[in-house]
């Protein structure tokens, strides 16, 4: 007899970072999020994770335990995981946005159907690669201790570092970044993420200054606010360095409309944004279909949804970039199980679905 879904369960969870993190958006020290758990008929449980950025997504820990607990989560009691698309349907068409609640139901259902298959979720998934190369991001800060971070990264073995920018002057932006491209040296690859927090032309200014200066930034990532779709377009046809699209893109219509602009040469896909595994692999293949490259990021999410980012950014050629340094902050992760972290290395489990542990 098929499995039936029988119980949604959520957990809101606090875990200190190991370091506050800073962005031109905001400042975490503790990472709040919500762990989903989705057990069928058969007592096998998938388990998924909503992680909520009220200034990016718009969700919150009570929001989104409202939309799984209240709203969507009872329509999916007693359907057949033989159906999954009627399920992952369900999910989307519940409720306009809320796209991280959204996100921790479909990826507890693919934890669930590839454990049923038996075989780890970046098989499921496509299966190119079992484990994939990260960088770690250096927070804001006074130039001295952005430095020292950066540094002490290298260290411990990345070989790719991702700088926040924005929050100050692109000329004081611009000085940080040369400073910290001495003290590491030219072998380390650097990407600077903006956080929306520049105007198009002082992106543009930046951008190209950084280029003469020869401080080989391999990407800069969504420099100016996200709605600015035509500010985004500026950007990237006026500066030679590689423009990545975050906060811009949220669906496939998004992607279609910002790649129709010439407005990225990259997409950051993160499951938070999207809504889940299923419509970033979407984004991923009309992307994909416009020779356009992907990145797989998080926002502060612990190894349940980082496990599942990285399994989508192992099993897809297109995704070229991962950022998904996110659960390796954490002073605690809240379940057993899923990737192994070795440096910059994010090893993928070899068991059923993510390989995670336990109950909440």
């Amino acid at each position: 007899m098929a499995p039936r879904i029988k119980q949604v369960t959520t957990k809101a969870v606090a875990v200190p970072l190991k370091r506050p993190f800073k962005t031109a958006l905001r400042t975490v020290t503790t990472a709040q999020t919500v762990i989903v758990e989705l057990t069928d008929d058969q007592g096998i449980t998938g388990y998924g994770e909503a992680a909520p950025n009220a200034v990016v997504s718009g969700d919150t820990v009570a929001s989104i335990v409202e939309a799984v607990d209240h709203v969507i989560g009872p329509k999916l009691i007693g359907k057949s995981l033989v159906n999954s698309e009627d399920i992952k349907a369900t999910i989307d068409q519940a409720m306009v946005h809320n796209s991280s609640p959204k996100a921790a139901l479909n990826i507890a259902v693919n934890d669930l159907i590839a454990q049923h298959y038996q075989i780890p979720l970046y098989q499921l998934l496509g299966g190119n690669a079992n484990q994939v190369t990260t960088d770690y991001t250096v927070s804001v800060g006074p130039v001295a201790e952005m430095i020292q971070q950066a540094k002490d990264l290298v260290t411990k073995g990345f070989t790719t570092l991702k700088l926040k920018v924005g929050s100050q002057s692109e000329q004081t932006d611009v000085e940080t970044v040369a400073a910290i491209r001495q003290a590491i040296g030219p072998k380390i690859h650097l990407r600077l993420d903006a956080n929306q927090g520049w105007h198009h032309k002082q992106a543009i200014s930046a951008i190209n200054k950084m280029a003469e200066m020869g401080l080989q930034i391999q990407l800069v990532e969504q420099p100016v606010p996200a709605a600015d779709f035509d500010g985004m377009a500026a950007v990237t046809q006026n500066t030679s360095t590689l423009i990545m699209a975050d906060e811009s893109i949220f669906s496939v219509q998004d992607a279609q409309r910002l790649i129709n602009m010439r407005g990225c040469d990259i997409i950051n896909l993160k499951l938070m944004k999207s809504g889940g595994i299923d419509n970033a692999l979407k984004i991923n293949t009309f992307a994909e279909t416009a020779g356009i490259a992907c990145m797989v990021g998080s926002m502060i999410e612990s190894s349940v949804s980082v496990t599942a980012a990285a399994s989508l950014a192992a099993a897809k050629r297109n995704v070229q970039y991962v950022d998904l340094d996110a659960s390796l902050m954490f002073s605690a992760n809240p379940l057993a199980g899923g990737l192994i972290n070795q440096k910059d290395q994010l090893q993928l489990p070899d068991w059923p679905g993510m390989g995670f542990e336990g109950s909440i």
